[in-house]
């Protein structure tokens, strides 16, 4: 459940995550378990985004549940949001094992930041390519991934099904995937 901010000053940034998709939670608890300062404190907050569209709106007025379902969002304690790759790079610099490469981002060539540019592609990489690693609640793959999909597939459209399991994990995880897609529903 997300903090009542009505009550309470926020002093910390709040990462909000997707708990029904497997790749957000397990990139949650890693965030969670590197963001512990000590036994007590912790450099930022975790928390599922819920059900609760008045708990968002509490962090941010403009923040919209599907949205924050759709992409990573940091809530500031200033209350703005940050968002997409800009939301990583907070999460980095919160991160005291990561705190070292979090200046990286804020270079600037000729106003381009280079490095922050990286970082937004390969979130929005990683968005896209989520459904492929078992995540149910992230909806239907974008066409580029479903393309990268059947080329993964292929040798088992040409060779027929293995009946020894694969020595690369990641097939057989793609392979499950397609089965259970393939089921009627």
């Amino acid at each position: 459940m997300l903090p009542n901010l009505t009550s309470e000053k926020q002093t910390k940034p709040i990462l909000l995550f997707d708990n029904e998709c497997g790749v957000c939670r397990r990139i949650a608890a890693w965030v969670s378990k590197s963001a512990k300062l000590n036994s007590r404190e912790t450099s930022l907050i975790v928390r599922p985004i819920g059900d609760d569209p008045d708990a968002l709106r509490a962090l941010n007025p403009g923040l919209d549940i599907w949205e924050a379902y759709a992409t990573i969002h940091i809530a500031m304690p200033d209350r703005s949001l940050k968002r997409g790759g800009e939301a990583v790079a907070e999460v980095l610099r919160e991160l005291p094992q990561t705190r070292w490469l979090a200046p990286a981002f804020a270079i600037r060539v000729f106003g381009f930041r280079p490095f922050q540019a990286i970082l937004n592609v390969a979130y929005l990489i990683l968005a896209d390519v989520r459904p492929l690693f078992g995540c149910e609640s992230c909806g239907t793959p974008s066409p580029w991934v479903k393309a990268i999909r059947w080329l993964i597939r292929l040798p088992e459209r040409v060779f027929g099904r293995r009946d020894q399991p694969s020595t690369t994990p990641h097939f057989t995880t793609l392979v499950k995937l397609h089965e259970r897609e393939s089921l009627p529903r």
